[in-house]
């Protein structure tokens, strides 16, 4: 018990009786003391006393794939926020290579019993992933909004994204700017928001070459390897499913002895942070993050309160942000 109240003390900034008043059922702890000493016991792994056992449904888990890529903890700031102006907890959970996986974290939240998941990205949108933990959290009725596009048939509402229209804005500057010869650096073939985007660019040009098209992991390292094919096989205009992959894009280019963007231009995707500080600034597809991340936390508490949401995605649009990766197509 005393481990106890001194872990939770610590973890919150309060002292060891405050901690005591609050687990006893005291007065004199504000309502904000007495959430956070609350939410500090669930997610330290300790129980709640009986009495307050029923408050803990206020605990909402946000999964993310990583947080190398800054887009995912701008969502997760957003999102976070979003939860605590309700009076709801968010409980991060991030993956990482060789530690724990999206399932166990499902069945340590189930374990928490929280009332609601956050996924901001995650296996839900590789088909040949498993799935069976989605189905899980179906299953017990917990509330799960997705962000960006999921594969079919998960019945949970989404907010993502249009991928044809980022696509479209990207193909289309770059040809604006002379490119005839435009490729593509995706994510793998089994990745949903790779597919759209695959599929936005053949509707565009019909014509576009399987050669024009690399995978990749999304790693700045897997953006070299995939750009670094494309540039030998002559493109001029890359048009990248992440702002990591596009900086490997520039990356390989300048390695190869060529100039970005005189010789190649590089479109990104995300407009992540500290994309307008790199050289040259990154000319990316921004996502539009508050909104988005407000609207998932919208649809998660009609969820929690009972109010039906149809399981249907709701799609936001992109905005192109020029800056200095892209220009005039080479000549000859």
């Amino acid at each position: 018990m005393t481990r106890r109240l001194a872990e939770v003390a610590k973890k919150v900034g309060v002292s060891e009786a405050t901690v005591s008043r609050v687990l006893n059922g005291k007065p004199g702890v504000s309502e904000s003391t007495r959430q956070a000493v609350l939410s500090a016991l669930d997610v330290l792994g300790y129980e709640r006393p009986t009495q307050l056992r029923g408050e803990r449904a206020r605990l909402v888990g946000l999964v993310l794939p990583e947080l190398q890529n800054p887009i995912f903890p701008a969502f997760a700031e957003v999102i976070g926020g979003a939860l605590a102006q309700l009076g709801l907890t968010p409980v991060l959970c991030t993956q990482t290579k060789g530690g724990v996986s999206e399932a166990d974290y499902v069945e340590l939240l189930l374990q928490q019993q929280v009332s609601g998941v956050v996924f901001a990205g995650g296996l839900y949108a590789q088909a040949d992933a498993p799935h069976d933990h989605y189905r899980l959290l179906a299953d017990r009725n917990i509330p799960v909004v997705l962000v960006n596009a999921a594969i079919e048939h998960l019945g949970f509402p989404a907010v993502s994204c249009d991928d044809a229209v980022a696509v479209e804005q990207a193909w289309r500057h770059l040809a604006s700017l002379g490119h005839e010869r435009i490729g593509l650096v995706l994510g793998p073939e089994d990745h949903v928001p790779s597919a759209r985007k695959l599929a936005a660019a053949r509707a565009i040009a019909p014509g576009l070459p399987e050669e024009f098209v690399a995978r990749a992991i999304f790693s700045l390292e897997g953006g070299h390897a995939a750009a670094a094919r494309l540039i030998d096989r002559g493109v001029t205009g890359l048009i990248c499913a992440s702002d990591p992959l596009a900086l490997g894009a520039v990356r390989a280019a300048r390695r190869g002895g060529h100039d970005v963007p005189g010789r190649v231009s590089v479109v990104g995707y995300d407009d992540s942070a500290f994309m307008n500080c790199t050289e040259p600034p990154l000319t990316t597809v921004r996502q539009p993050i508050e909104a988005m991340g407000r609207a998932a936390v919208e649809l998660l508490n009609a969820r929690i309160g009972g109010t039906a949401v149809p399981a249907e995605e709701l799609l936001f649009e992109p905005e192109l942000v020029v800056r200095g990766s892209t220009a005039q197509a080479p000549r000859g």
